[in-house]
């Protein structure tokens, strides 16, 4: 499939764009970080970009936050999920009998007690697409290590576990496959009924002008490289409390979700309830990282069982199940290749990749990391021509979907490091070769050759910020003198982009999305002046209620504090897409602007009235409606608030209450940019690497809260250097999962994250009222490639060219000694 016109619609003019306090010049926010300060100590003008304290902050520390195993109810029962121990098997019969007799079982259901459709849908879908089912229990076959077989439900959780250890499977084991190029093989074993393991193959750009284009270049440098699959680690296992009244066949939800209303809509359809009978809330939620996304068919199981039994049921996985069944992240395997010319020209870009997509399909897999992947291998740069063919294919491993960044930090990683093999090629400086082929800033909005349209970019100012901050000359200098002493520095640059904010119902329509990613928001005053701001979002961390309370506070001009922030509820919000692609302040805080906006006209008719002015000659600022010319004829809005409740003089036209409910849907992404750099040392005759310093210049638009800002930098550092340097999910031949605990997959602990010096540019979006950006992936997407980059330049005396994620200190000293040792 090819896409040809770029993704993207009409653009609102930059007079749509709110104003902020920015500066010019990018705010130093570096090594000292930034300083927090006290809502009561801010001006209410100048809450929109101040650095206040967290509010979300006292409860989480203090344990006084409630999660999704904190809920009780009365008469609970507890369920376990029997999983397969064979990623690839027939199922020749479950037996139950001895499960269902042990003490506290209240029940013990296989496939055939289902009585529902059952089937997992894929919610997003483009064309060509090889859909397969995705059954809640398997029934014939397993595909996977952990595939779910049978529910257990008892009395207290361990009677739980312990029944369900008893129920006895009998397979027939089959061949497994989890590596996606071995899977597109001839004789692979197949995993549905068909000839191949072919999910899908996507195309994006002109196949004919990218030959063109290197056939014309002076040469071309190529690379193979691995995006290795990653286990989400949320510090909150997945969860789910299920309660159903029977009455008036209303289900009740609480889950760990990061999109509320999508799961209503699935869950309804997979379990046959009535979606307007159905509520999902998400309570505290501690961390998602995408994983918690997706419809999986645990929860699910959950509601049926509490249907079924009529009473609730509590589900909390174990990490070892988080390990087994949560969905895992990247999976790519790719071929590059890069067109140049001898004056550094980047001539044209083609890219094959074979992309894993476990045993079924997931909710964003077939577009988000894999379609959307291939619109980003642009990167920052302006390049004539490029293609990118990627071939989905099903594995015996846990489905791959959206984990944190998506196909973005698969995009960069391929782009930065061919980049940085190309300027080597050429004996060129590696920032200087980046310099050369950036997109101008006079070129925006700049369309690429894969169908995107950037929004804004000056990407020449977050280059020359981080190379200012490593001191970049001198640097260069101090590695001489450093190898010569027998000591190997290397310096890796990271000039990474990302498309975030997803949202654009037309846009996210053409790469296959079955909704519309719109947001909704709604502002209700109450009669004493307070707010109530609820936005269809459902945060898990990122300080939500902090950054929505700051924007709302703004657009009216009340008191911050005055301001309640409501998320993650489906009976509290009727509609929402939910959290996931560094959508939120773009579009949910877009969409809280836009009914702040309406609170605030139809408070300023009221105003009128009350002041005998004409609307027309009512101006609002800091929360008061004064008569133009007459600034002593003004009123507050919260007692403009007052009024619309008391009702005893109002407009004729106007019905009591001051509320307002607005969608939001934006008509492109947003594109924050950066530069990251990371300087390493690494000893060859061990393999290690240690970090010197670590440079994040980023570039997110207007920031609400710089504070937030940085945080979301740190973490999804932290993330990107566990992939470059720790995390990897292994497999045997029988696609036996052999990191199936912390004791074997290794999340990097706090002594092996860098100190890191962050600083930032603003360069603010056109295309939603706040001018935000996005960050909650920024870190994630762009330090992989800055510290793989980092580590081949250290090791450049040894000819290393290249090193696969993760660069254990096995991996690096074999890279170093690969020529047996002689240098």
């Amino acid at each position: 499939m090819t896409t040809e016109r770029p993704l993207t619609t009409e653009r609102p003019s930059r007079a749509g764009v709110t104003e902020m306090a920015t500066d010019e010049s990018s705010a130093d926010v570096r090594s000292e970080g930034v300083q927090t300060v006290d809502a009561d100590d801010v001006d209410a003008a100048e809450i929109l970009g101040s650095a206040v304290e967290r509010r979300e902050d006292p409860s989480l520390l203090t344990g006084d936050a409630e999660y999704t195993d904190d809920i009780q109810l009365p008469e609970m029962a507890h369920m376990a999920i029997v999983r397969s121990q064979h990623a690839h098997a027939r199922i020749e019969g479950v037996d139950t009998s001895a499960a269902a007799e042990m003490p506290g079982v209240v029940g013990v259901y296989t496939a055939e007690d289902l009585d529902v459709s059952g089937n997992v849908p894929t919610a997003w879908e483009l064309d060509d697409l090889r859909e397969v089912d995705h059954p809640l229990l398997a029934e014939d076959v397993v595909r996977y290590q952990g595939d779910a077989l049978a529910v257990v439900v008892a009395e207290e959780r361990y009677q739980a576990h312990d029944a369900a250890d008893a129920v006895g499977v009998e397979y027939d084991r089959l061949d497994a496959v989890v590596d996606p190029g071995d899977a597109l093989g001839d004789d692979a074993p197949v995993l549905h009924d068909e000839e191949d393991n072919t999910a899908f193959t996507w195309e994006i750009g002109d196949a004919d002008e990218t030959d063109a284009a290197f056939a014309d270049a002076d040469r071309v440098v190529e690379l193979d490289v691995t995006n290795q699959l990653l286990i989400p680690n949320a510090m909150e296992p997945r969860a789910t409390v299920a309660d159903y009244e029977p009455g008036d066949d209303e289900l009740e939800v609480h889950m760990t979700s990061q999109n509320p209303h999508v799961h209503r809509l699935l869950m309804s359809g997979v379990i046959d309830h009535p979606e307007h009978k159905l509520r999902i809330n998400a309570p505290d939620v501690g961390g998602g990282f995408g994983s918690k996304i997706h419809h999986y068919p645990d929860e699910a199981l959950v509601a049926w069982a509490a249907k079924r039994l009529e009473r609730p049921v509590k589900w909390q996985a174990t990490r070892t199940e988080t390990y087994l069944t949560d969905a895992q992240g990247r999976g790519h395997e790719t071929h590059g290749e890069i067109a140049v010319d001898d004056d550094g020209a980047i001539r044209g870009l083609r890219i094959d990749t074979a992309a894993n997509m476990g045993a079924y399909l997931s909710t964003f897999a077939p577009a988000v990391p894999t379609y959307l992947y291939g619109t980003l291998t642009s990167g920052q740069y302006a390049i004539p021509s490029i293609h990118c063919e990627v071939t989905g294919a099903f594995t015996n491993v846990p489905p791959v979907d959206a984990y944190r960044g998506a196909g973005r930090p698969e995009a960069s990683f391929i782009v930065e490091r061919l980049v940085n093999r190309a300027a080597a090629a050429l004996d060129m400086d590696p920032a200087e070769f980046r310099r050369q082929n950036f997109v101008d800033s006079d070129d925006f909005p700049y369309e690429t050759p894969v169908a995107l349209e950037y929004d804004s970019g000056d990407y020449e100012k977050t280059l020359d910020r981080a190379l200012e901050m490593v001191d970049y000359d001198a640097f260069r200098e101090r590695q001489e003198e450093a190898r010569a002493e027998g000591n190997y520095l290397g310096i890796g640059f990271s000039c990474y982009i990302e498309a975030c904010g997803l949202a654009p119902s037309e846009l996210v329509g053409q790469l296959g999305a079955r909704a519309g990613l719109w947001e909704s928001g709604l502002v209700r005053f109450t009669p004493t002046g307070t707010v109530r701001a609820m936005c269809g979002t459902s945060g898990h961390g990122q300080g939500h209620d902090t950054t929505y309370a700051q924007v709302v506070a703004n657009e009216l001009g009340v008191d911050y504090d005055d301001v309640e922030v409501v998320e993650g509820d489906t009976d509290a919000i009727p509609q929402g897409m939910g959290t996931y692609g560094s959508r939120s302040a773009a579009v949910g805080g877009s969409a809280l602007v836009k009914s702040a906006k309406e609170v605030v006209e139809k408070a300023r008719k009221i105003a009128a009235h009350q002041l005998e002015a004409s609307p027309d000659d009512v101006e609002f600022e800091d929360g008061e409606f004064h008569v133009a010319g007459a600034p002593d004829r003004s009123m507050a809005i919260g007692d403009v608030a007052l009024e619309a409740y008391l009702a005893h003089d109002l407009p004729d036209d106007v019905d009591p209450g001051l509320e307002a409910t607005a969608f939001y849907d934006p008509d492109n992404f947003v594109y924050p940019f950066g530069t990251h750099v990371a300087i390493v040392e690494v000893d060859p005759d061990t393999g290690e690497v240690e970090f010197e310093n670590y440079v994040a210049v980023d570039d997110v638009g207007n920031q609400i809260n710089p504070k937030i800002v940085e945080g979301q930098i740190h973490g999804g550092v932290a993330q990107g250097v566990g992939q470059a340097l720790y995390e990897g999910a292994e497999y045997d031949e029988n696609g036996q999962l052999t990191t199936g605990s912390m004791q074997d997959y290794a999340v990097p602990k706090s002594m092996h994250i860098p100190d890191m010096e962050t600083d930032s540019t603003v360069t603010p979006s056109p295309v939603n009222p706040l001018g935000v950006k996005g960050v909650g992936e920024a870190g994630t997407i762009a330090a992989p490639q800055a510290v793989v980059n980092a580590v081949v330049d250290a090791l450049e005396p040894f000819d290393v060219e290249h090193i696969e994620m993760p660069l254990t200190n096995e991996r690096v000293w074999q890279a170093a000694h690969g020529d047996g040792g002689e240098n």
